[in-house]
C-alpha cells in the first residue's frame, strides 16, 4: 500500500507541475502549437474546464488557473488525509 501512496503523490506533484507549464506556456501563445503545448493542453484544459466555466476572466487575466491549482493541492492532501486513515501510514 506504500507504493500506491507514493504513486499517487508522485501524480499529483508531475500533474501540478503540468498546470503551471500550461498557465506559464499561455504567455508565449507559439508554445501551444509545439507538440509539448498541445499534449500538455490535452491533459490540462479538461481539468481547468469547469473552473473556467464559473470563474470569469479580469480583462486579460484569467483566475481559474490559481483556483484550479489550489483545489487540486486540497485534493492532494484530502486523499492523502483519507489514505493515512484507511491504511495507518
Amino acid at each position: 500500500m506504500y507504493l500506491l501512496y507514493t504513486v499517487i503523490d508522485y501524480a499529483f506533484l508531475i500533474y501540478r507541475y503540468m498546470l503551471i507549464a500550461y498557465v506559464l506556456m499561455s504567455w508565449v501563445p507559439q508554445m501551444r502549437d509545439t507538440g509539448i503545448g498541445q499534449l500538455l493542453e490535452r491533459l490540462v484544459e479538461p481539468y481547468l474546464a469547469p473552473f473556467r466555466r464559473f470563474i470569469p476572466p479580469l480583462g486579460f487575466i484569467d483566475l481559474s488557473p490559481i483556483v484550479a491549482f489550489f483545489a487540486l493541492i486540497f485534493a492532494h492532501s484530502g486523499l492523502k488525509l483519507l489514505l493515512q486513515l484507511v491504511f495507518g501510514y
